[in-house]
């Protein structure tokens, strides 16, 4: 089956580049040069996965990131945001808003068809199967209802909710996944190649930030004090461990 993906981006000669890199890899690419095209090609053709410049004429890549998730047809799906931007802040409000992973302009062919791969791959996995064999070596045993639960968290996988010392929080998809993961592997040391390799999908050494801004973002809704983390803890030099 071939896979589709849309692209927006408002300068041609790029867009006519990522389609033609995309269709030699044999997907099928559909192009939208503004946010309220690309929210119409959205709904209209249901992409696989979507690239997505952050600088749009009217309507920002952010806003129509976030409008995105919003609609049940495209909340779940793939979004690579493009950024002329280096500034970290860019990418954390990307991630933040839902999108997948992002792209720093200008890149190259091999680069981007490795991430779109990546990305495409992890989206075929059911939620949580590739962690079947960490599940049954671990002391958690999930609940009649599927639930973890470590301390102050409680996480139901089937309804994919998170509630810490009593209060619901709301995470993105890739927040959520990765706190499960984390969560399942309590105790154990994991790098961020482990994770960007486990969560996102990732087959290579990939741009391991991702994984700090979301572990940053993971401490701000569940640590009584971010500073001084209790459950996901930093093993400096090595990657990250959530201990309780």
């Amino acid at each position: 089956m071939v896979r589709k993906i849309l692209v927006v981006d408002d300068e041609p000669v790029l867009v006519e580049t990522i389609a033609y890199n995309l269709e030699q890899a044999g997907y099928q690419v559909f192009t939208a040069a503004d946010g309220t095209s690309a929210l119409q090609a959205a709904s209209r053709e249901v992409p696989d996965l979507i690239i997505l410049d952050i600088m749009l004429p009217e309507m920002d890549g952010l806003e129509v990131c976030r409008l995105l998730r919003r609609e049940s047809s495209t909340a779940t799906t793939p979004i690579m945001m493009l950024t002329a931007k280096s500034d970290e802040i860019d990418k954390v409000v990307g991630l933040e808003v839902g999108a997948d992973d992002y792209v720093t302009k200008p890149f190259g062919r091999r680069e981007l068809l490795a991430r779109v791969r990546a990305l495409l791959r992890r989206k075929d996995y059911p939620p949580h199967e590739a962690e079947k064999s960490e599940q049954e070596t671990t002391n958690e045993v999930p609940r009649a209802n599927r639930e973890l639960v470590a301390g102050p968290l409680r996480i139901d996988l089937a309804g994919r909710r998170v509630n810490c010392r009593g209060q619901e929080l709301e995470l993105q998809p890739k927040q959520f996944e990765l706190l499960t993961y984390l969560m399942r592997n309590r105790g154990t040391v994991l790098t961020r190649d482990q994770l960007l390799h486990n969560v996102w999908g990732y087959d290579y050494a990939g741009d391991t930030r991702t994984v700090d801004v979301h572990v940053r973002w993971l401490r701000e809704k569940l640590e009584e004090d971010p500073a001084n983390p209790r459950l996901i803890q930093t093993v400096r030099g090595v990657g990250y461990c959530f201990r309780w």
